[in-house]
């Protein structure tokens, strides 16, 4: 099952992020695909804002791996770009993130594919224009 859906500017994407992060449960994973640039970090932005926090508290954690949120409900945000080995993901236990109490997102989820759970909903993020996003929202890409 694959939806689409269109943003024109980082407002909209924030709202759709929203209305996606809306229907999520604690232990849900969320894939983010996409180029630099993309859109995948405003998206972050948008879910964390529906689940109480700060978006302007929410930075790509590119160099840390991995940043958490507290909010209704707890937001793990993933980095993987930076990743040259799957045990990197495993010294951090990322498996114990993607089965805990919180929503996990992960950026760059390519780098660490076999440790993903059967119930990853993946998103694929395209760069129409400066401000126009497509998301595409499916079971895996």
């Amino acid at each position: 099952m694959e939806k689409e859906v269109i943003s024109h500017g980082v407002e909209e994407t924030f709202e759709i992020a929203a209305r996606f992060a809306s229907e999520l449960e604690a232990g849900a994973v969320v894939c983010l695909e996409g180029e630099l640039g993309a859109g995948k970090t405003h998206f972050v932005k948008g879910m964390a804002r529906y689940f109480g926090i700060n978006p302007d508290e929410v930075s790509s954690p590119t160099y840390t791996l991995i940043n958490e949120y507290d909010g209704k409900l707890p937001l793990f945000h993933f980095d993987c770009y930076r990743m040259k080995r799957l045990e990197e993901a495993l010294e951090i236990g990322a498996e114990e993130y993607f089965y805990n109490k919180g929503v996990s997102v992960i950026e760059w989820p390519s780098k660490i594919k076999e440790l993903l759970p059967e119930h990853t909903i993946w998103i694929k993020i395209k760069s129409l224009s400066s401000t126009k996003r497509q998301f595409l929202f499916g079971k895996l890409y």
